[in-house]
């Protein structure tokens, strides 16, 4: 059941980067910037159906001639999906050539799924191993992770009762942060947190959690009143305004923590891997071979830090997330 596992696991991992390699729009490349071609595969691409329209603007060709001579726009892309939505508002449109306000789905909706699928692989064996502690490596490893997370991260937080009852939703944070930190480091691949709306999305649900479970706890009145210590009246308002404004700081700064440290780490591994195609388009190009050796060997040093800053900024995101919802829990702590 391991090695069955482990193979799963490679297909979907695999399988994404084989997804999002052919039917991603393919950025184009430029000759003026190497650095800049470079930096643009940490932008999302929306997913295509067909790639022939973008071939065709790759080779010069993507624009048709009207009759009068002039360029004509180009046609529309052939998405994989891209529901039309008009509720929603346009600068959430991600197809600006069709009518209408589309969500498109792009490859980092690939590597999303791709998290979810690998946690479900993964952990399939956890259960019976808690009940029968019988169980491959991997099955304990999680499992101590698991037992980790519960007695360093979420009880001291939250407390015996409460952590335990959220226990599973911390541990779902935590392990879709790192399936996806991870997988960004495989060739071919993209890291979903690199981009600042997915972690503005994880940051939301720690927000909504934070308003929601404190409430819940606490009561929709108590909970804005409690907000606030012990203060003479006068200083009450002030006090206020400064509480309710740390309420939308502390998930803000979940997400830009998660958002910067990430797309930093695989900036920096770019930039190495820029130096080589940079010189190579100069009349310097005799450097590049000598600029080659350091560049890689620092890039993959690099690398080497993003397994242990994807691990490490999952903690943190958690870490943080469970001592957020616990004070909103247990304001007299």
């Amino acid at each position: 059941m391991n090695f069955l596992r482990l193979v799963l696991m490679a297909v979907v991992v695999l399988g994404s980067c084989f997804l999002t390699s052919k039917y991603a729009e393919h950025h184009p490349a430029t000759n003026d910037n190497a650095f800049e071609g470079l930096y643009m595969h940490l932008m999302p691409a929306p997913m295509l159906a067909s790639q022939t329209h973008h071939d065709a603007a790759d080779e010069g060709h993507g624009h048709e001639h009207a009759a009068d001579g002039s360029h004509a726009a180009p046609a529309a892309k052939d998405y994989a999906f891209a529901p039309t939505l008009g509720f929603l508002p346009s600068i959430m449109d991600g197809a600006p050539d069709l009518d209408g306000t589309q969500l498109v789905m792009t490859n980092l909706q690939i590597f999303q799924i791709a998290a979810i699928l690998m946690i479900i692989l993964a952990f399939s064996g956890v259960p019976a191993y808690l009940r029968t502690s019988k169980g491959d490596w991997m099955t304990r490893v999680l499992t101590g992770w698991i037992l980790y997370i519960r007695d360093e991260m979420v009880v001291p937080n939250l407390g015996k009762d409460d952590g335990r009852r959220f226990l599973p939703f911390f541990c779902s944070i935590f392990f879709f942060i790192v399936f996806m930190n991870l997988m960004g480091l495989v060739p071919g691949s993209v890291t979903p947190t690199t981009n600042v709306f997915v972690t503005m999305a994880l940051a939301l649900i720690t927000f909504v959690s934070m308003l929601g479970l404190g409430m819940a706890a606490q009561g929709p009145v108590a909970f804005w009143k409690n907000l606030v210590p012990d203060v003479p009246w006068w200083m009450w308002p002030m006090m206020f305004a400064i509480e309710v404004v740390g309420l939308i700081i502390k998930p803000f700064a979940l997400m830009i923590r998660l958002f910067a440290n990430m797309t930093g780490g695989h900036m920096v591994v770019l930039s190495f891997m820029g130096l080589i195609f940079f010189f190579a388009g100069t009349d310097l190009s005799s450097i590049a071979w000598g600029v080659s050796v350091p560049a890689v060997g620092f890039g993959v040093f690099i690398m080497i830090i993003e397994g242990f800053v994807a691990l490490l900024q999952a903690y943190i995101f958690t870490q943080l997330s469970c001592l957020f919802v616990g004070a909103c829990l247990h304001p007299d702590h």
